[in-house]
């Protein structure tokens, strides 16, 4: 049977094949190596929904807002992975969460006003922040800079760690020079997620603020009314 792929099917399944990834970590060399294939299928996937909304014209303002939802849920999944076992500070997956619910926040308050992901109607209206935010070029690197230290932690798993390690005991300076690209990759992913997050923020504050002044205009409203 022939099967109608959508961008939204196709988040679906990142999200779940990130979590089969995730879910293979820590359980064997061999297993380390299947999660790191699928944390690549997971990320190709990312840039897969995206060009088939454009190329079949099926982007809508809830697709847009569930591929943003299946970013989260990888990142976070991986990060928070990660962080349990002792491989990243715990700070990243604090991180993530916290950037992630106050750019998703914005969002929803620009929606609310009218305002869509994209087009005349965008949140972001200056050539600055789209071009940190929604430009291809920020979505590829970011992308491939999640996959790359997802993935460099995956075959570190493999390749260093427990009984059954590919490469079996590493000397010291091996394992500390490992461990600096680990952190290298994880913060530079981390930096880069804030940096895009950041016009967001910006532009979005005119938007928290209309909320506010709105809100107490009902407030003033039903003082005076009381």
């Amino acid at each position: 049977m022939c099967i109608f792929w959508t961008p939204n099917k196709v988040t679906l399944l990142r999200v779940i094949v990130g979590f089969l990834a995730v879910s293979a970590f820590g359980h064997g060399a061999w297993m380390n190596l299947l999660g790191v294939a699928l944390t690549v299928g997971a990320i190709a996937l990312d840039a897969l929904d995206g060009h088939i909304a454009r190329a079949k014209k099926l982007a809508t303002p809830v697709g847009a807002q569930l591929d943003i939802l299946g970013d989260r849920i990888i990142e976070n999944m991986f990060f928070t992975y990660f962080a349990v076992v002792g491989m990243v500070s715990l700070w990243l997956p604090i991180l993530f969460f916290a950037r992630g619910a106050a750019t998703d926040f914005q969002r929803a308050l620009a929606m609310k006003a009218g305002h869509s992901g994209w087009g005349a109607g965008a949140m972001l209206q200056s050539c600055w922040a789209r071009a940190i935010v929604a430009s291809r070029w920020s979505r590829g690197l970011y992308a491939a800079l999640k996959c790359a230290c997802f993935c460099y932690l995956g075959l570190e798993l493999a390749l260093t760690r427990g009984p059954v390690a590919l490469l079996g005991p590493v000397s010291l300076d091996m394992h500390v020079a490992i461990r600096a690209g680990a952190q290298m990759l994880a913060w530079m992913t981390a930096v880069f997620c804030l940096v895009r997050g950041l016009p967001v923020l910006v532009e979005g504050w005119k938007f928290l603020a209309s909320s506010i002044t709105a809100g107490n205009a009902v407030e003033q409203a039903r003082g005076d009314a009381a």
